[in-house]
C-alpha cells in the first residue's frame, strides 16, 4: 500500500516537473521569437500602407524565425558558457568523444533553464500569456518580452566589451542603456559570456594538467619515455574527478556564477 502511494506521489511530483518544463520551454521559445520577429513586423507596417501584405510579411517572418531559433539560444541566453565549459571539461579529462555531443548540449540546455528561469517566468507574465490571449499585439509582446532579456544580457555584459561594440559600430556614445541598441548589446553580451567560460575553464584546467605533469614527471624519472602520459593519467583524472564530486560542483559552480 506504501509502495503504491509513493508511485502516485512520483508520478504526480513528475507531472508536475513535466508540466513547468513545458511551460517554461514554451516562453523561452516565445520570447525569442518575438525579440527577432518584432522589430522587423514593425518595419514592415511602416514601410507597407496594406494591413494585408503586412500580415502576409508576419508570417514570412514567424517561419524565418523559426529557422534561426537554435542561433537566437546560444546569442541572448546562458546557453553559450554553459556549452564551453562543459566542453572544455571534456577537452581537460582527455576524452575527446565523452561525453558525447548530444549528452553536454541536452545538460547545457536545461542548465540554460535553470538560470534563465526568472527570466522567463517574467516573460511568460508580461508577454507570454497576453498576447496568446489576444490581449497584446506583437509589437507590444516584442517590447515586453524583450526587456527582461534585456536586463539579463545588462547584467552579465562587462563595460568594456559594450564600449567595444558602441565603439565598433560608430554610434554616439549612449546616456543610458536604453540608448544601447541590441545589435551592440547582443555581440557585447556573448563576449563577455566566453570570457566567462574562458575563465571558468582555466580553473577547471588546473587540476588535470597537474596530474599530467605528474605522471610525465614519475615516467620520465623511472625511464618509460616510450609510454605514453596520457595512458596512466586518465584514469587517474577520471577517478579524482569521481571522488570529489566534480559535476556537483561544477554545475553548482557554472549556475552560480549568473547570480
Amino acid at each position: 500500500m506504501m509502495t503504491a502511494t509513493r508511485l502516485v506521489s512520483s508520478r504526480a511530483v513528475g507531472g508536475r516537473a513535466r508540466a513547468a518544463l513545458r511551460t517554461h520551454g514554451r516562453a523561452a521559445v516565445v520570447a525569442l521569437s518575438l525579440a527577432a520577429a518584432g522589430l522587423g513586423a514593425r518595419a514592415a507596417e511602416a514601410a507597407s500602407p496594406s494591413g494585408e501584405t503586412a500580415q502576409a510579411l508576419r508570417v514570412v517572418l514567424g517561419l524565418t524565425v523559426l529557422a534561426i531559433l537554435p542561433a537566437l539560444l546560444v546569442s541572448v541566453t546562458s546557453f553559450l558558457r554553459s556549452i564551453i565549459v562543459l566542453s572544455m571539461l571534456r577537452h581537460a579529462l582527455g576524452m575527446q568523444e565523452t561525453p558525447p555531443n548530444s549528452a553536454l548540449i541536452g545538460l547545457a540546455l536545461f542548465l540554460t533553464l535553470f538560470t534563465m528561469s526568472p527570466v522567463l517566468q517574467k516573460i511568460n507574465a508580461d508577454a507570454f500569456q497576453p498576447f496568446m490571449a489576444g490581449k497584446q499585439s506583437m509589437e507590444a509582446a516584442y517590447a515586453n518580452g524583450s526587456q527582461p532579456l534585456r536586463e539579463f544580457m545588462v547584467r552579465q555584459t562587462r563595460e568594456s566589451d559594450l564600449a567595444l561594440m558602441v565603439e565598433l559600430s560608430k554610434a554616439p556614445a549612449p546616456r543610458t542603456m536604453a540608448d544601447v541598441s541590441n545589435v551592440q548589446l547582443v555581440p557585447a553580451f556573448m563576449l563577455s559570456e566566453m570570457r566567462a567560460a574562458f575563465q571558468i575553464g582555466f580553473v577547471v584546467f588546473l587540476p588535470f594538467l597537474l596530474i599530467d605533469l605528474i605522471v610525465a614527471a614519475i615516467l620520465m624519472a623511472l625511464g618509460m619515455m616510450m609510454m605514453p602520459p596520457a595512458t596512466i593519467s586518465l584514469p587517474l583524472k577520471i577517478l579524482m574527478f569521481v571522488l570529489i564530486d566534480g559535476w556537483g560542483l561544477l554545475i553548482k559552480a557554472l549556475v552560480g556564477s549568473f547570480h
